[in-house]
């Protein structure tokens, strides 16, 4: 599995970054969780989408 691209969502912001957890496509486990972004970079984003490159 070389490449996973996950969607997450806004969960909570804190003084200087925002958390954003994972949402799971049904059936399927979590691959990262809850990340946090700085504020500068998630701006008013809602949603991001992270991926993921396994090297060979």
């Amino acid at each position: 599995m070389p490449e996973v691209t996950v969607k997450l969502a806004f969960e909570k912001e804190n003084k200087n970054s925002i958390r954003f957890k994972e949402v799971p496509e049904p059936g399927k486990a979590e691959a990262v969780g809850s990340v946090y972004l700085q504020k500068w970079l998630a701006g008013d984003a809602k949603t991001i989408e992270i991926t993921v490159k396994i090297p060979d």
